[in-house]
């Protein structure tokens, strides 16, 4: 049985509509299939909060204080149907709330047993060693990984700004975007169609931070692609498991049959050779940038001030 079966019966479980509302309403249902529950990695993120999708909410309902730590938590666990989770992330740090406070409410979260681990989200190295300093100062327990968006296209975070913290700390990273939202697919790279997540107001923004030129990028990386014997996606896909400090890489599929395909990426990886590799940083031309507070997190923690 290929290895990869397990994932693919899960994924049929789950929704992948790029639907909040709906996905959170459905994640109960999926957790509650999982039989035994302790096989899997489950994890749950906490800062935007649910009600927000849906237009409705207050200025409790998202953020990192202690009280929309314990409340959204508990509301994640209702949801799941569960009991606890194995890891909980911080999804974006909130310089709103002072750091003690965060920290120790995710330590709260730890010893009721909710959840055996936290972690963060698209935080800057800057902010996860004060958090990782308040932790040592208080005796309390440090966030162990990140969860941030790394691709051939984007790799600020991981590959400049969180780069000292991997030893130092022995902190972990967990990668999302590996596809750069569809555009290492080839799929925009002859337009826009109906139904793609870049119809979505949500992502449109995509639109406005060069989408030609990533495009372009993706033609010549399907070249690259064809040396290595993969698809373009299974290159993308192998390049970010290829980087020691990434533990985990997370996928989206809107089909079975392409999260199959993904993950066969996994045999692409020991051809990731430093020529490859020369390969595709000379098509990407790569130019670190400092991280910035996206204005979604100012947006969402003083509309009620």
């Amino acid at each position: 049985m290929p290895s990869w079966s397990t994932p693919s019966r899960m994924a049929s479980t789950s929704s992948t509509t790029p639907r909040p509302t709906l996905t959170v309403s459905r994640s109960g249902t999926w957790a509650r299939s999982l039989t035994p529950v302790s096989s899997v990695v489950i994890s749950t993120k906490i800062f935007f909060g649910a009600k927000m999708f849906s237009g409705g909410g207050g200025p409790n309902d998202t953020g990192l204080s202690r009280k929309h730590v314990v409340e959204g938590t508990k509301a994640a666990l209702k949801r799941f149907g569960l009991d606890y989770v194995d890891l909980i992330f911080c999804h974006r740090q909130d310089p709103y709330t002072p750091m003690e406070e965060i920290v120790r409410a995710m330590n709260y979260v730890i010893e009721q047993g909710w959840a055996f681990y936290w972690g963060t989200s698209e935080w800057t190295a800057a902010e996860i060693m004060e958090a990782c300093d308040v932790a040592d100062c208080f005796g309390l327990i440090r966030p162990a990984f990140d969860q941030t968006r790394y691709n051939i296209l984007d790799r600020s975070r991981v590959d400049y700004d969180l780069v000292n913290l991997y030893k130092k700390y022995n902190y972990g990273v967990t990668a999302f975007y590996a596809l750069a939202g569809g555009v290492l697919t080839g799929k925009y790279s002859n337009g826009i169609h109906k139904g793609s997540r870049l119809t979505i107001p949500a992502f449109t923004k995509m639109l406005e931070n060069g989408l030609e030129e990533k495009t372009s990028k993706a033609l010549q990386l399907a070249e690259v692609a064809k040396d290595v014997g993969s698809s373009l996606p299974q290159l993308a896909i192998a390049w970010s498991v290829s980087n020691e400090n990434v533990s985990t890489v997370l996928l989206g599929a809107s089909r079975i049959e392409q999260l199959d395909e993904n993950l066969k990426a996994l045999e692409f990886v020991d051809k990731i050779t430093p020529e490859i590799r020369a390969k595709i940083d000379a098509i990407a031309q790569f130019t670190p940038e400092v991280p910035q507070v996206q204005p979604v997190v100012h947006e969402t923690r003083t509309k009620w001030l």
